[in-house]
């Protein structure tokens, strides 16, 4: 195959991503080349485009995809030139300590590296490009641990299994895994971009009495209502929004999808006591979350926090597969954009604009 391909690189941070070719280096024994057919842009290379997350420029972003199989390493088991796959976000090496106490969602293979992640390719001018969350999903060709990608067998479209690596398994997960909804529950969700969103269906799913949905934009809230929501409202009207459906309690379950210190702080007080609270947004590696200590430390709340769901990718993903398959989970309303590479700059202003719920490369 082919040495080179078409990439978009983080050369600098605040700087327009350029889209290049580049030369692959070569291929490890235990990685996986994959010809990307879909990779979802996500809000969080926002933040890393600023500098905000750790990124070491020249990298590709994009943390989640999906593909087909070009070429394995001499090492690799399992895996097949042709084979439709998902590359979920996280590894699962099966090796490291998590892994082995039934935690893959913080697998050693990526979250012990240090944020020093692979390199995988070659810039004209002679500079040595990373990938981004080890899959740097915004190329035409991804360079993967085996452990890090998932053959399926669907006849969904690439964009929809694309989501599968991300957005889909954290908003779906942070409910059924980390949250735990049971039916006659209410449950609040605190932001509506596309982890809400998938966050809402769940909880619908779930059997959840009611579910609240606290955004400040008007337009997601809308999308937030069609989707299942049985209330909308802003920030300023959540707490009394909640009481008034919980006799002056709060919600049973609270799911935080974004990001900003303001958010978590209030997915908090609209808590009950003895409630929980799961907090999945990131906006800003730096940033310091302050929170009431009252609530947060003697009304016997847990507060978890979710990686991707805590999912584990090889028991979820046919489950979240045949929820799709049937229509249970809706992708058509959250994918809201789909682009070309070279329109990448684009993407990355409509996302940090809000004016995608996810925008989709489809190569």
């Amino acid at each position: 195959m082919t040495r080179t391909m078409r990439a978009a690189l983080l050369r600098g941070f605040d700087q327009p991503l350029t889209v290049e070719e580049v030369e692959l280096l070569d291929l490890a024994p235990t990685r996986v080349l994959v010809r990307t057919k879909a990779t979802p842009f996500c809000s969080t290379d926002v933040a890393s485009f600023h500098g905000r997350l750790g990124k070491v420029p020249p990298t590709i972003l994009g943390h989640a995809s999906a593909g087909e199989v070009v070429e394995v390493g001499s090492m690799v088991r399992g895996i097949e030139v042709g084979q439709r796959v998902v590359v979920p976000g996280t590894p699962e090496c099966g090796n490291c300590f998590y892994c082995g106490i039934g935690r893959p969602d913080q697998c050693g293979e990526l979250f012990d590296i240090g944020g020093v992640y692979p390199d995988v390719a070659r810039t004209a001018d002679g500079l040595v490009v990373n990938a981004a969350g080890c899959v740097g999903g915004y190329a035409e060709i991804m360079n993967i641990s085996q452990h890090q990608l998932l053959p399926v067998d669907t006849d969904l479209p690439w964009e929809v299994l694309s989501l599968l690596g991300c957005g889909i398994t954290t908003g779906v997960g942070a409910v059924l895994n980390v949250a735990r909804v049971r039916p006659e529950e209410v449950v609040a969700v605190v932001g509506a971009g596309h982890l809400g969103l998938w966050a809402v269906q769940a909880a619908r799913l779930a059997g959840a009495l009611e579910v609240i949905v606290v955004e400040p934009d008007e337009e997601r809230r809308r999308v937030a209502q069609s989707m299942g929501a049985t209330r909308v409202v802003g920030p300023e009207d959540a707490l009394e929004a909640v009481r008034a459906v919980t006799q002056g309690r709060g919600a049973d379950k609270v799911i935080e999808a974004a990001g900003p210190p303001a958010a978590q702080r209030l997915a908090l007080e609209i808590s009950r006591r003895a409630g929980t609270v799961v907090l999945s947004g990131l906006k800003d590696a730096a940033v310091e979350v302050a929170l009431p200590q009252v609530p947060f430390a003697v009304q016997s709340r847990q507060v978890l926090s979710t990686q991707n769901g805590n999912v584990r990718m090889r028991r979820d993903l046919p489950a979240y597969i045949r929820l799709l398959e049937r229509g249970a989970l809706d992708p058509k309303p959250i994918v809201t954009a789909t682009y070309p590479l070279d329109d990448i700059n684009t993407a990355l202003q409509r996302s940090e604009r809000l004016e995608d719920l996810s925008g989709v490369f489809v190569f």
